[in-house]
């Protein structure tokens, strides 16, 4: 069974698309966590804030299968193929890790952003404070504690698992 940390992103009907993304995750994986719920304005264009959280998992799924599940789930919420990059999101997942895996296809592992964005790092930090990042050579934990980008808000909203 492979560890699997994945991170959830909506600023299109944000609840209603975090809920559906949490439902169709625990249908295809194993022993999920999801972390608190967190807001955040758009980073990198001007949009309505998001909603973003992170979900620990298992899976004796390969990698390029919990690819397209992942990619089929946006789908099913109404993401397309031709949304640009920093634009309004009706649900993101992101696979951040699949166990200590470094690769660059099917997806880049782990995930660039995870050391960049707060948005990421803290509610990863909450369920996978003591994994150790492959590329880095630190702890989840660690790489929170010393995160430092005061430019970068977020802050934790009410939020009721499905």
């Amino acid at each position: 069974m492979a560890n699997i940390y994945i991170s959830l992103g909506s600023n299109i009907n944000k609840a209603h698309h975090i809920r559906c993304g949490l439902i169709a995750l625990n249908s295809h994986f194993d022993n999920l966590v999801h972390s608190s719920v967190y807001e955040s304005e758009a980073v990198g264009f001007a949009g309505n804030n998001f909603y973003n959280s992170v979900v620990a998992a298992t899976t004796d799924k390969p990698l390029p299968e919990v690819c397209s599940i992942l990619k089929q789930i946006e789908r099913d919420n109404g993401r397309t193929a031709s949304d640009k990059k920093f634009s309004p999101r009706t649900l993101d997942l992101d696979l951040l890790f699949f166990d200590d895996v470094i690769c660059d296809t099917p997806a880049q592992l782990p995930r660039d952003e995870i050391t960049k964005n707060a948005f990421v790092l803290q509610p990863l930090a909450e369920v996978a404070p003591d994994f150790y990042h492959p590329v880095v050579k630190q702890t989840i934990g660690q790489l929170w504690q010393a995160y430092n980008n005061p430019q970068q808000k977020l802050w934790k909203v009410e939020f009721s698992n499905p």
